[in-house]
């Protein structure tokens, strides 16, 4: 049996998310993705897309890179009434609503997200995950824990997709 590497388990990790949201929006229509729960909940569009942006924006913070969403075009695409360096963090009903975009849209970003994260992950050593990479919080933040936070917080908003998506 071969050794499994940490940076093998969030390689895992991080495909799990890319698979999940594949099936999340798998054959949705534009009204589905853009329902409401209740009338204010998150919609898929708004999860999909924000999962994304907070796992392109803390990645290339770790790489030292421009973000996919600023570099690859995907703000053009998406065109949404919101900053360009939005992730989606504390937004309120309107500006959940704001986020619109079709599945193609946002399967296409997810992909372009997921493929620079892979990159990412495979030129880590594993020394590299110790490294404190965030000293404003007690105890600092290393590599590993960053990574793996966005890890959490993508798999938690698309599974909140996927009840969307069930209702």
């Amino acid at each position: 049996m071969s050794e499994i590497s940490p940076t093998d388990l969030l390689l895992d990790g991080f495909e799990r998310v890319g698979q999940a949201v594949d099936q999340v929006l798998d054959d949705l229509s534009p009204d589905r993705l853009a329902h409401r729960a209740g009338g204010s909940a998150n919609s898929i569009a708004w999860l999909v897309w924000h999962l994304t942006r907070v796992q392109d924006d803390h990645v290339a913070d770790l790489a030292g890179t421009e973000q996919v969403w600023t570099d690859g075009g995907w703000a053009e695409r998406f065109d949404l009434p919101l900053p360009r360096e939005d992730t989606g963090y504390g937004h309120d009903a309107e500006q959940v609503a704001a986020v619109v975009a079709p599945a193609d849209l946002l399967l296409g970003y997810h992909r372009a997200v997921h493929e620079r994260t892979r990159e990412y992950l495979r030129g880590l050593a594993p020394a590299d995950l110790a490294e404190v990479v965030d000293e404003s919080w007690d105890p600092p933040v290393t590599r590993a824990v960053r990574l793996v936070s966005v890890l959490e917080d993508d798999l938690q908003h698309v599974g909140q997709a996927a009840f969307v998506r069930g209702l």
